[in-house]
């Protein structure tokens, strides 16, 4: 287990906006930075980040909290795995104790696949640098790739040794359960035999954005014409080839530095390209291009640049994937290399300047390079040309941007010599189509979403996993600017919502109260007095509801309460950062939630000055909204009483009833009543 101390000093050092800033692309707006949510598809940006308060909320979604969430929610990382990915961030020397049984029982599945898949990166690297046989054939093939030790080492290539069984044996040997080699591909299982499925191939380990392996990519050195060239991880829980893009781990930085993407193919090429100086590089690994790959993409920069081998055969089917880039709303240029060329091989042969030269020289927009590359085949023949018009049209389509759209028909009619009227018609139809197209892929998916919302989503062994049905029950049906969000309205949570809210907000303001004093005259006639006195927000709060015996009805608000009076018995202040940065991440989403509300993009605020109308602070008026939110709830909590003596009577039978109980609860509520109506 991480110790204490090395959770705190994690928490001291780590900037939310530079965690984040390695997954998102954010821009400056006011005091905070926004972004396009990492985790919706959506063109507007309604993801904030607060340096200030050192924290995020992402409107599209209702998640939000510290850097551990974020990543804990993003990459899917356990709490420890966070807090390490931090420390190895900050450089971080973390203290940990030794894990019980208990607690390594709880590494859950996902978790021990990466751990093994990690052990396998490891020993292929380190089987390449020291093996006799590791350096002979895997550390001389890249040697005559020509690629460096600092490049080797960057990209933590390895190799497997052409045995049955050499890694499946050093990983049983070192304790990693077979059954997650297998999970993995790393092995293959066959009744009673297994076998590496890499033998005898260099590797090109594949990871996440945040640096996690998440599976492999092995080249065979041998002419063996019955194996293929290049073999990959299969699907697993933790490997998605159609959600990867190799190399972007590398490159994010430079990517959002650049505001340019370099599209390739392979991992030679990506490796290449870094090597000569160009690092803003990511390739889809020889399969399709999907519009997961893009969304990784678009998070970083609008502009990508797709690179194109010389071969015209191959670049026809790779065209294809510009309309996928296309309709994800991104800026796209092609460039082409001379025939017989790759990225790779043209990095090679060239000087680090002369490639940069070539690609800031050769790219050109796209609809120029595919009508050049469409019209080749056309041959003058008119219904081939009308064909590479429709083509190019349907191109445009896809753009979710209308004057882009206009932009470029415009552009197409000049080059094709062809009316625009004629293709801003065959445009309308098409965008009709796909937005057509587009509603019945929402409906089918939201009908898969309706079928799915019942099946329980926890996961018993992500730490701390008791709060997090509670989590997703917060999330889904409370606070919303202090509005419960569920199908029924529970005045209660609204309540018990509003004072937490007003506790994280305002517990340590110190603020004039008045207490009113009921006192009866020789006359037998009520009268009230007023005394004036100050005290802090979260103490009145507290005097209220422990003279009451009050506790909430939502577990999450009471743990949250609970957390805020220990503090103020232990600190006599509110450090809301403890909150923040709370192990509990429904604790956390939740604190989160409230204090970044007020940031919400789309939040309406009514124009009072323009107006001229004056309205105070919430300071101001902060005493009443004290005693309003605990009178409230006292109301609230004493018509259910109410209810409930009435209905127990019912169900029973009982003609005998209580009615001084009764009275006096009714006469107690109306009191709360007049207390709320009354301007003090």
């Amino acid at each position: 287990m991480i110790s204490r101390s090395s959770i705190d000093r994690i928490f001291e050092s780590a900037r939310v906006e530079e965690v984040i800033g390695e997954f998102v692309q954010l821009k400056k707006a006011g005091s905070n930075f926004k972004g396009l949510s990492p985790f919706t598809d959506e063109k507007s940006p309604s993801f904030m980040v607060s340096p200030v308060k050192q924290i995020w909320k992402d409107f599209s979604t209702g998640k939000g909290g510290n850097s551990v969430s974020f990543l804990m929610e993003h990459e899917h990382y356990t709490y420890p795995e966070a807090l390490r990915w931090l420390a190895k961030k900050y450089n971080i020397e973390l203290e940990e104790t030794e894990q019980t049984s208990e607690e390594k029982a709880q590494m859950n599945e996902r978790e021990s696949m990466f751990l093994v898949s990690t052990f396998a990166k490891e020993y292929f690297h380190d089987i390449m640098l020291n093996s006799n046989k590791g350096k002979a054939i895997g550390l001389s093939y890249f040697k005559e790739r020509g690629f460096t030790d600092e490049t080797i080492k960057k990209f933590e290539l390895g190799y497997c040794l052409d045995e049955w069984s050499g890694f499946t044996d050093a990983a049983l040997a070192k304790g990693y359960d077979l059954k997650y080699m297998a999970a993995t591909g790393l092995t293959i299982v066959k009744e009673n035999k297994k076998f590496d499925r890499f033998k005898g191939r260099v590797m090109f380990p594949i990871h996440s954005m945040s640096g996690r392996i998440l599976g492999f990519g092995g080249r065979i050195l041998t002419a063996d014409k019955k194996a293929a060239k290049y073999l990959n991880s299969p699907e697993s829980d933790i490997y998605h080839k159609s959600k990867i893009l190799y190399g972007l781990f590398q490159a994010k930085k430079e990517i959002a530095k650049q505001d340019n993407c370099y599209l390739v193919e392979g991992y030679t090429d990506v490796i290449s390209f870094n090597q000569s100086g160009i690092e803003n590089v990511v390739a889809s690994s020889g399969t399709a291009l999907t519009s997961d790959q893009i969304r990784l993409v678009n998070r970083l920069t609008k502009n990508i640049t797709v690179l194109f081998d010389g071969d015209a055969a191959g670049m026809r089917a790779s065209i294809r994937g510009i309309d996928i880039i296309l309709e994800q709303g991104m800026n796209v240029k092609v460039v082409q290399f001379p025939d017989g060329e790759d990225p790779d091989s043209f990095a090679k042969s060239h000087s680090n300047s002369e490639l940069k030269t070539y690609l800031e020289e050769s790219a050109q927009d796209f609809i120029n390079f595919k009508v050049s590359l469409l019209l080749k085949d056309s041959n003058n023949d008119p219904i081939k040309k009308a064909g590479v018009i429709r083509d190019i049209v349907s191109s445009i389509s896809k753009i979710p941007d209308g004057i882009q759209r206009e932009v470029y028909v415009q552009e197409c009619a000049r080059i094709m010599d062809i009316s625009e009227r004629v293709l801003f018609s065959e445009l309308a139809q098409l965008v009709s189509k796909n937005l057509e197209d587009k509603t019945k892929r929402e409906q089918q998916k939201n009908k898969v979403a309706a079928r799915q919302q019942n099946k329980p989503q926890q996961d018993p062994n992500e730490p701390p996993a008791e709060y997090y049905m509670e989590q997703e029950q917060a999330q889904m049906g409370l606070v919303k600017g202090g509005v419960v969000a569920s199908q029924k309205i529970d005045q209660l949570s609204i309540l018990e919502n509003e004072i937490i809210k007003i506790l994280l907000l305002y517990g340590n303001e110190q603020v004039e109260f008045i207490e009113e004093i009921i006192h009866t005259d020789e006359a037998g006639r009520e009268k009230i007095d007023h005394r004036k006195y100050e005290n802090t927000v979260s103490a009145e709060i507290y005097v209220h509801l422990q003279e009451d015996e009050i506790e909430f009805s939502n577990t999450l608000f009471q743990e949250i309460y609970t957390e805020i009076i220990h503090q103020l018995n232990q600190l006599e202040k509110l450090d809301i950062d403890d909150l923040i940065n709370h192990k509990n991440p429904a604790i956390a989403s939740l604190v989160t939630t409230i204090l970044m509300e007020q940031e919400n993009p789309n939040r309406q605020l009514s124009d009072w000055e323009g107006q001229n109308i004056e309205v105070k602070s919430a300071l101001e008026v902060l005493a009443k909204g004290v005693n309003d939110v605990v009178y409230n709830l006292r109301r609230v909590l004493i018509g259910e009483k109410i209810e409930e003596l009435m209905n127990e009577a019912v169900k029973n039978q009982n003609t005998s009833i209580d009615l001084d109980v009764i009275r006096n609860y009714t006469s107690l509520k109306m009191r709360l009543f007049e207390k709320l109506n009354r301007v003090v």
